[in-house]
């Protein structure tokens, strides 16, 4: 399997997580808020909304263009953070996160 395909199949996996636990939305943020300068848009997004919206997309163009992919990735730690405060069991969807960082972060 080509590095675009195990991060194709990782893009579905976390949609179907965040589903799951109830963090998708149906109705985007204005598109202000999706303009943000700040890491993660933590000034104008939650978390989740950013992997939504911002991060998700993003990568399914890359690899639907065959473009280079990220070389770097650290969306965990900010997953951690973030997961800290919910009820929910973010334990599959964080493990999800981390594996993306993985396959970012390593040539295979």
């Amino acid at each position: 399997m080509s590095q675009h395909q195990h991060v194709s199949a990782l893009l579905i996996q976390i949609r179907t997580e965040m589903q799951a636990l109830g963090f998708w939305q149906t109705q985007p943020p204005q598109p202000a808020a999706l303009a943000s300068r700040e890491p993660f848009c933590v000034d104008t997004l939650d978390f989740t909304e950013w992997v939504q919206w911002l991060l998700l997309p993003r990568l399914e163009e890359m690899v639907a263009r065959q473009a280079p992919l990220p070389q770097n990735s650290e969306i965990k730690p900010m997953a951690e953070e973030v997961f800290k405060q919910m009820q929910a069991d973010t334990s599959t969807l964080l493990g999800l996160i981390e594996q993306l960082d993985q396959r970012l972060s390593t040539r295979h």
